[in-house]
């Protein structure tokens, strides 16, 4: 009898071992699968401020799924190309931005003819209207500025137009302030045909005012042109363009040809894209000249299917002036545009 327990006290002891070890790894196992579950959670909770933990091993141990819910953490941004870009890595989220280039002049020279050109462009966004921050709202700060302009994506070019920025002394160096890589874009003319263009808007405002020949003249009897009035200073070129080398290099500087804006719209567009760096896409197929008005107008502007020319205050006619003044002020810009064409490297062959 004593024989038979033994073998049965030998059987129960082996079962009481088995089943302490298999309780034990029991609890192993499952303390193993906490920790991992825990450095996973971690890992995931952690992963929206340490982009490092997307990389190298985690993506290569775990699945697509769990690397999925990673992403979709809201506010994460990924390192690489799983993100809100293209595969150019270009960002299609429009945001209002700073400008990269500025039509700065002149007044009647062309320019909202210039940037209604433009804006046919797909890559420029362009402010219709003129601004006038950097002479005249420049304490409101760069942040009511950037507010004014029109939203752009990653790669277009954002610009505006404010023609006063050329001949306001203090507006080169707010501007380098902003921005040292800026491009401008001056469009000049025959200074005296601008003046007179600049007469017939002011009597288009205020009829009663003296005549362009009284005002020309400090004293007429002795014939001292009065360089100071307004019409007059504004095409003193190379004198404002002086203060703007202080600050800018030529070559982010592009001159615009007046003259050749109304008998070669095409062309000076060419070039002025290419300043910008852009593709050539505006051409003489945009184009049509009005007779009417003396200017080209375009054919399909932006936003519209029909043909379109600059409003009434464009293309006036000029009142006719006296032809000794014409030749006092011929004599007057003769040395200034001399030295405007040697520093901008352009003859504009104004006589």
């Amino acid at each position: 009898m004593a024989t038979f327990n033994k073998p049965l006290l030998d059987i129960r002891r082996l079962l009481q071992k088995l089943v302490i070890m298999l309780s034990f790894s029991i609890i192993c196992v499952s303390l193993i699968y906490l920790l991992l579950g825990c450095c996973e959670s971690d890992l995931v909770d952690s992963s929206k401020n340490s982009p490092w933990l997307l990389t190298g091993w985690y993506r290569e141990r775990h699945n697509k799924t769990v690397l999925r819910d990673i992403l979709t953490v809201p506010d994460y941004v990924v390192e690489d190309s799983v993100n809100s870009t293209n595969s150019s890595g270009k960002d299609w989220t429009a945001i209002r931005r700073l400008p990269h280039a500025l039509i700065i002049g002149v007044k009647k020279g062309g320019t909202r003819a210039l940037l209604e050109f433009l804006r046919l462009h797909p890559d420029i966004r362009a402010l219709g209207s003129e601004p006038h921050f950097f002479d005249r709202h420049y304490a409101r700060g760069l942040n009511w500025y950037r507010s004014m302009m029109p939203k752009a994506l990653d790669g277009q070019i954002v610009m505006e137009k404010t023609p006063r920025y050329f001949v306001t002394p203090e507006t080169p160096a707010r501007i380098h302030a902003m921005s040292r890589d800026i491009k401008l874009i001056v469009v000049v003319r025959d200074p005296i045909t601008r003046a007179i263009s600049d007469y017939t808007q002011i009597i288009s405002k205020t009829p009663d005012i003296p005549s362009f020949e009284s005002l020309t003249f400090k004293n007429r009897t002795t014939g001292q042109i009065d360089s100071l009035w307004s019409p007059l200073y504004i095409g003193l070129y190379a004198k404002h363009l002086e203060r703007w080398l202080a600050y800018f290099p030529l070559s982010q500087i592009h001159f615009v040809h007046g003259e050749r804006l109304i008998s070669d719209p095409a062309g000076e567009l060419g070039r002025v894209q290419d300043f910008l760096g852009l593709q050539r896409i505006i051409t003489d197929k945009h184009f049509y000249f009005n007779k009417t008005k003396g200017f080209p107008c375009l054919k399909k502007p932006e936003g519209s299917s029909k043909p379109h020319c600059l409003g009434k205050t464009k293309g006036r006619t000029h009142p006719k002036i006296d032809p000794e003044v014409i030749q006092k002020l011929r004599e007057f810009y003769q040395p200034h545009s001399m030295k405007f064409y040697q520093m901008a490297g352009m003859d504009f062959g104004w006589q």
